[in-house]
């Protein structure tokens, strides 16, 4: 287990650093100017390019990024362009809103599907299967945004129940009130997809022989289903939340902007519109790291779930 453990930790650690190239050398060829920026469009030629030693943008591309890098080690992430404050301060106080709402988002798609799944799988071709096959066809061709759109026109203009949008501060009365919309949002179309993929995997499991051996010996139904058919359904099933959860911190950051709230979306929507490139590098960086991390997570679960993988 630990020899696995390791090998994946490198892997991932492979991957940061090649996103981090990657994900710098296509910041950097975005149209704008960040000295200009700094001095606004009325500076002296001396001032603009007195901006641009200053930020090192006449540097080479590595010899700028081996100083991020440098200034990342030492805690030191550069300084936001726009907002005149550390990008690191900015970019963590944000993710302190977008992550729980995609944890959120990514436990109540798993609510929905799940037992969906299940009862689905349990008489394939019922009415139940059918109205889950079609409860996910519909689901995932719904976009977030404009389901966003629409709840917020049902249950914060029509009915008055929960806030239209923006996001008061965790120290507010019932935060997590700001959060549901967005977060109901994002999870019908990821659990459409997890209940249709739960439902798959559990009818392939449940025509096993061993499964079939089970019902014989008079194990009871929901013992069979919940049990025996989840438990080895699980790895195809974790393999979707995993993604679901990469897919869910992509769209958050869209129904962020929808919803008005201060997460990293928002803040990347104002990195790219004022080529700010240490806030929006810092951003960008921060959300391949996540993947990376999540996908290490998917990784460990599957050597903890199957020791045919851990033991190759």
């Amino acid at each position: 287990m630990l020899g696995h453990l390791l090998r994946r930790v490198g892997a991932s650690a492979l991957t940061l650093v090649l996103v981090a190239v990657l994900v710098f050398l296509a910041v950097d060829v975005l149209p704008g100017d960040p000295a200009r920026l700094v001095v606004g469009l009325e500076a002296s030629p001396e001032e603009y390019q007195a901006a641009r030693e200053r930020l090192g943008l006449d540097d080479p591309w590595p010899t700028r990024f081996g100083r991020w890098v440098g200034g990342v080690l030492t805690g030191d992430w550069g300084e936001s362009l726009r907002y005149g404050r550390p990008a690191r301060e900015l970019v963590l106080g944000a993710l302190a809103l977008t992550a729980p709402l995609a944890a959120l988002a990514l436990a109540l798609a798993l609510v929905v599907a799940l037992p969906l799944g299940l009862l689905a799988a349990r008489r394939v071709g019922g009415w139940m299967d059918l109205a889950t096959v079609g409860f996910a066809q519909l689901g995932t061709a719904l976009p977030e945004f404009w389901l966003g759109v629409l709840l917020v026109g049902l249950f914060a203009v029509g009915l008055r129940w929960l806030p239209a949008g923006g996001f008061p501060g965790w120290a507010a009365a019932a935060p997590w009130r700001y959060l549901l919309l967005p977060a109901v949002a994002l999870a019908l179309p990821r659990g459409a997809y997890l209940a249709r993929l739960v439902r798959g995997t559990v009818a392939d499991v449940l025509r096993e022989d061993y499964i079939r051996a089970a019902m014989a010996k008079g194990v009871a139904g929901w013992r069979v289903l919940g049990i025996h058919a989840l438990r080895n359904a699980l790895i195809p099933v974790v393999t979707g939340a995993g993604l679901t959860l990469v897919r869910l911190l992509a769209g958050a950051m869209v129904v962020e902007n929808v919803f008005g709230l201060p997460g990293l979306g928002r803040l990347a929507v104002v990195a790219a519109g004022e080529r700010d490139l240490p806030l929006l590098f810092s951003i960008a960086v921060v959300v391949g790291a996540l993947v990376v991390l999540v996908n290490l997570a998917v990784d460990v679960l599957y050597a903890l779930l199957d020791p045919r993988i851990r033991h190759p």
